[in-house]
């Protein structure tokens, strides 16, 4: 029922794609054994550190046992959320994101060895989300999106939050999430690497503003490399003029 999703993911859980209800119950069971058998999952503090670059866009300047926080824009900063608690030995998982590449994750400093990937929890997401929240620290999560927006029913949500403070874990969101402590957002993009007519995107530069009750609905902003020219999530050290190279890059990316 588990396997592998390839050489760069040797090491990571991977919950078969769509199985019945009864086997993706079984599924579930087998894979909080397998956890629980295995490293432990849990960190010793409330206060779990996240990737440094984004300490200063968290309430507390860390992710918080039992809460939840939405990302819109990037699946690179949602994941890079996850390192921190990876690094420190926690198992994380993530679900609903069938084109995760486990390479970038990896670069990101991600342990695969304690990285659970279902990528098709279908009808059932929430409650493979909520099984998983008994056996790992952090659970990233694609919502289900309809009429263009990802639902997520207010009663479930409220469910899974209280799960979320009893288990003392944390949920990240791709897409809307009700009443999250934070809501973090990728804006104003500029690629570079590309010369006049040759060259490859090695390195984005991006402003990440984010919003919190705790800020009394005040954004912080932070400009970051994701990723910078080494695959890696860090801080722009200071924001100079865009080079004329990446001007173009983007005025081709809004051409096309």
């Amino acid at each position: 029922m588990f396997e592998s999703s390839g050489a760069a993911a040797t090491a990571a859980v991977v919950l078969d794609a769509e199985p019945a209800v009864d086997d993706r119950q079984q599924v579930i069971r087998d894979l909080q054994a397998r956890i629980r058998g295995m490293q432990r999952n849990r960190l010793d503090t409330r206060a779990i550190p996240t990737h440094p670059a984004l300490a200063d866009l968290l309430p507390g300047g860390a992710l918080a046992a039992g809460g939840r926080y939405q990302v819109a824009g990037s699946t690179t900063l949602a994941l890079a959320l996850l390192q921190g608690p990876s690094a420190a030995g926690a198992w994380c998982a993530v679900v609903g994101v069938p084109d995760l590449g486990v390479e970038a994750a990896a670069g990101l400093g991600i342990d695969l060895e304690r990285l659970v990937l279902v990528p098709h929890p279908g009808d059932q997401w929430m409650a493979v989300v909520s099984a998983l929240v008994d056996v790992v620290s952090v659970v990233l999560v694609r919502p289900p999106v309809r009429d263009g927006r990802s639902r997520v029913p207010e009663a479930a949500a409220g469910r899974l939050a209280a799960r979320l403070r009893q288990r003392e874990a944390v949920l990240v969101a791709l897409g809307e999430w009700p009443q999250a402590d934070a809501a973090l957002t990728v804006g104003d993009s500029a690629w570079s690497g590309v010369g006049t007519g040759f060259g490859h995107l090695v390195a984005r530069q991006v402003t990440v503003s984010s919003v919190s009750a705790s800020w009394a609905g005040r954004a912080k902003a932070r400009r970051l490399w994701l990723p910078d020219a080494e695959q890696r999530v860090s801080p722009v050290e200071r924001r100079g003029p865009v080079e004329p190279r990446v001007r173009e890059v983007v005025r081709l990316h809004a051409s096309g």
